[in-house]
Formats: structure tokens, C-alpha cells, sequence
């Protein structure tokens, strides 16, 4: 069995328990999340941010599988990450990640290696909404 059960993109609120659920594997004693939230403020943001708008190339989530391949390979890690698209507000969860393994190093190595990788890799963009009605893009990654 492949070592990513999930990785996709949605415009659809995520769900932790699915990503969860998708790396349940009794040979796992280890498992760690990750969930990238959407927050009030940006050092560059002249007032409150109140939205980002997330767009993505049509190859993103084959470039998100492949993300996670690349941080599980030579690794017992199992995989589920998902991005959002669209647009969030403050508080809503951008990115969620569940990683499973035989113990918790390897689960926080992979886990870390997949958020960090997504932040330079995956052809996504935001587009910042401050209260002010102030639009910025923040380029590539989530």
C-alpha cells in the first residue's frame, strides 16, 4: 500500500478526523498533525487580515501527492495532507496534515519535511484581504 492515503485539494472546509482516519494503521505507535490556520495579522498588512483567497495551478494536488511521497520515502510514514482553496477566514484551517510511523521521530521529521516542502513547492497562491479592503499577494506556497 502507498505510503500517501490522501493528498488533495479542496474547497471544502477540512476535516482532521478524515486525515486522521487515513493513516490509521495498527503498526503506527506514533502519530503528529499539523493544521495551518488562517490569522488575523501580517507584519507587511497595514490593518487586520480578515481573508486570504487561496488559487492553485490544475497540477497542484498531483504536486502535493508527490510531496509526500518525496517525505515518507525510506520511511515506515503514512501520509495525509490536504490544502484548501478558495477563500478562508481568519481561524479556518489551510492545511492539514496527519502523519503516522512505527515511532515519533520519523512521524515529526516527515510531517515537518511535507509543511516545508508545500511552502516552496506547491503551485498554490493567496491573495491577503485586510479589514481596509487592502488586497495583497503573498506568492507561491501556502
Amino acid at each position: 500500500m502507498s505510503a500517501v492515503r490522501l493528498a488533495a485539494l479542496s474547497d471544502r472546509p477540512l476535516d482532521l478526523d478524515a486525515h486522521l482516519a487515513a493513516v490509521d494503521d495498527a503498526t503506527a505507535g506514533a502519530v503528529t498533525t499539523f493544521i495551518g490556520r488562517v490569522r488575523d495579522h501580517d507584519p507587511d498588512a497595514s490593518a487586520e487580515v480578515v481573508a486570504l483567497e487561496y488559487s492553485a495551478h490544475p497540477d497542484a494536488e498531483a504536486t502535493l501527492h508527490g510531496i509526500a511521497e518525496r517525505a515518507a520515502a525510506g520511511t515506515d510514514a503514512i501520509v495525509a495532507v490536504s490544502h484548501r482553496t478558495g477563500r478562508l477566514g481568519v481561524g479556518d484551517a489551510a492545511v492539514v496534515i496527519a502523519v503516522a510511523s512505527g515511532h515519533r521521530a520519523e512521524a515529526f521529521e516527515v510531517c515537518r519535511a511535507v509543511i516545508e516542502a508545500i511552502k516552496l513547492e506547491l503551485p498554490v497562491w493567496k491573495r491577503q484581504v485586510e479589514a481596509d479592503g487592502t488586497t495583497a499577494w503573498k506568492g507561491l506556497g501556502g
